[in-house]
């Protein structure tokens, strides 16, 4: 029993160690809670009063589910400190709820603690004992805590004795007591509080208090940028912030907030390592491990003896990265009704543990990123990931890349919603033609959209491999190859790798030229004038023209494709602002120094308006700007 007045004092020195807890008060004598209260507690948005609503009432039953690791022992602690606090006559008994054992031991201690007479009886039945207790109604009040409640066989099974009733049924609805659980298993929440409105779901911290925890962790935070960036890598989950901060307190001075960040950004063995460390953790059970990857690999190890299937779901899932609609899980094997139903089992198991969020439509799924890189570090302890990469790498790539729209402007939303899994997919190159060219196609739509994100490093990498990649199946001279070649030049330019991005196009420019004046003819005549393809085109020949100094014709390319945009997409639309400052460099080259000044700032103004003063394309403007005016 922990007590905030209580003086502990462990008398060692002969057979058996005695405890002695001096200064008690009486009303923490009616409180089991087997956990000191957290300075370190953050109070998150209204969490305790929705507890403290439902638990009021008469028979009151309230479950907070969430994943493993989010705080809600933490704030089952603190509501069970602050309940005997304020309310001295209330009892507040703790049970710890992961095995049947572990409740029975919990109700034998709620017996020992109201000193239940026979609770010592050779053949006494406890949990009955107990119940009648609870169920009386005299002039007492109670609250029922049971802690890691996750296996829904421990209240709802047969148990170790078969004349007794289900664990479940020794928590009666007395009107003067309540239950408050925790519980990574929303289906077994369900049953124990009687239905979803008395379900609290916790998730992930706000900002805010996240950043507040890592300061009453860490002290005051010198680097608010490297905290931020800390605790948004870390997903605002709780457990793992913590144990962050533990690692970090363990290593001072040799480590900070900084050195923390600069080795989790070292790749994912890395990660895996930090996050997997057990630093321990005051408040947690006895033989919980306070490491953040090994607390959701119990949750895996619950699917995997539960439904099998479900476990390869889980990997489906993570291989698809953190937003995957239900059409890029389906496989096509999923055809009929019995396919059907096991695939919904599979993913509602998936919900039930809270691996997996589904948005209101139903039709998008959400995982968290350290929960996929959980997975996998679980998997290669198993000594199954190559299994799964096998049986699940040409889904995924099929999938994402008959979804996967081209990067520009208009296709954005898209992009970003889905880019996740085509960064998961560029090491996956199968080694069928047909797929193999779907890969490199979707290789060049995402480096396309990285290029215009300004992540460059990505993008290079993508255009890269799509470009080694279509060489190979399609030729050097074949229009898409020539694409990717193009891509990757843009990016290297980009970079500010001119030379290296000259010698990539070297001696292709004619042959670029023949075939550019083509598919702008064919867009012209198929699409019309003025479709944004036509005037990618267009652009795509003035750029040619420009590279081989022909800067008069280049210029009246990129006139039109600048009026015609202005026209078509609006002035502010990315695509027109490109086509002016091609137009500006076009200008500078011929000489038209001033001209070329006053629109290559008016884009500047424009970029800083749409895409923000950070994009690299907004940067790169400012330094033109500011060499043009030296």
């Amino acid at each position: 029993m922990c007590s905030n007045r209580g003086v502990l004092i462990v008398v060692i020195g002969c057979p058996r160690a005695v405890l002695y807890i001096y200064g008690t008060t009486e009303r923490l004598k009616s409180a089991t809670i087997p956990f000191s209260r957290d300075p370190d507690f953050v109070n998150r948005e209204n969490i305790l009063d929705q507890i403290d609503q439902r638990c009021s009432e008469p028979a009151g039953r309230v479950a907070l589910v969430g994943l493993g690791g989010v705080g809600k022992s933490q704030l089952a602690i603190e509501y069970a400190h602050r309940t005997a606090a304020k309310e001295p006559d209330r009892w507040v008994f703790w049970v710890h709820a992961g095995t049947q054992a572990r409740v029975e031991e919990g109700f034998k201690a709620i017996a020992d603690a109201v000193k239940l007479p026979g609770r010592r009886q050779p053949k006494a039945d406890v949990p009955q004992l107990v119940y009648s207790w609870l169920s009386s109604e005299r002039d007492r009040r109670w609250i029922v805590i049971l802690d890691s409640a996750d296996d829904i066989d421990v209240f709802f099974g047969a148990g170790s004795n078969p004349e007794r009733r289900r664990l479940a049924d020794y928590l009666p609805q007395s009107p003067n007591g309540s239950l408050l659980v925790t519980t990574r298993n929303k289906d077994l929440a369900y049953r124990l509080v009687g239905g979803y409105k008395n379900i609290i779901e916790i998730g992930t911290m706000a900002q805010s208090d996240a950043l507040l925890l890592l300061e009453r962790k860490l002290g005051l935070l010198s680097d608010k940028d490297s905290a931020e960036e800390l605790v948004r890598a870390l997903e605002y989950v709780l457990l793992a912030i913590s144990q962050a901060a533990a690692y970090i307190q363990r290593r001072s001075p040799r480590s900070s907030v900084e050195k923390y960040l600069t080795e989790f950004s070292r790749g994912e063995s890395k990660r895996a390592w930090l996050l997997g460390h057990d630093e321990g953790e005051f408040r947690r059970e006895g033989g919980a491990s306070s490491a953040i990857l090994a607390t959701w690999q119990i949750s895996f190890e619950h699917i995997r003896s539960k439904r099998a299937s479900a476990e390869r779901r889980s990997d489906v899932q993570h291989d698809l990265g953190s937003n995957s609609s239900d059409d890029e899980i389906h496989n096509d094997e999923i055809h009929n009704d019995e396919t059907d139903n096991g695939f919904e089992d599979n993913v509602a198991m998936l919900i039930n543990y809270c691996l997996v969020t589904v948005s209101e439509s139903g039709d998008t799924f959400e995982m968290h990123g350290l929960v996929q890189l959980s997975t996998r570090t679980w998997l290669k302890a198993c000594g199954r990931e190559e299994e799964f990469k096998h049986q699940f790498k040409p889904a995924l790539v099929t999938r994402i890349a008959a979804l996967f729209p081209p990067g520009d402007y208009n296709n954005w939303a898209t992009c970003q919603r889905l880019f996740p899994h085509v960064e998961r997919a560029v090491d996956y190159r199968p080694v069928e033609g047909k797929l193999e060219e779907a890969w490199a196609t979707l290789l060049y739509n995402g480096g396309w959209y990285a290029e215009l994100q300004g992540r460059y490093d990505v993008a290079e990498k993508m255009a890269r491999k799509s470009r080694r990649s279509r060489k190979e199946i399609l030729g050097r001279e074949d229009e898409r190859t020539l694409a990717s070649t193009s891509l990757c030049a843009e990016v290297l330019r980009d970079k500010g790798l001119w030379k290296e991005a000259e010698k990539l196009n070297q001696g292709q420019w004619e042959e670029a030229e023949k075939l550019e004046v083509q598919v702008m003819e064919t867009s012209k005549t198929k699409l019309g004038a003025d479709h944004p393809d036509t005037l990618t085109s267009m652009a795509n020949l003035a750029s040619t023209f420009w590279n081989q100094g022909r800067w008069g014709e280049a210029e009246k390319l990129e006139v039109q494709v600048m009026e015609t945009s202005k026209a078509k997409l609006g002035a502010d639309h990315p695509d027109t602002l490109t086509s002016m400052a091609n137009l500006a460099f076009t200008w500078n080259s011929q000489g038209r120094h001033e001209d070329a000044l006053a629109l290559m700032q008016d884009c500047v103004e424009a970029r800083e308006r749409v895409l923000g003063p950070e994009h690299p394309d907004t940067l790169s403007s400012l330094t033109t700007v500011s060499e043009w005016s030296s």
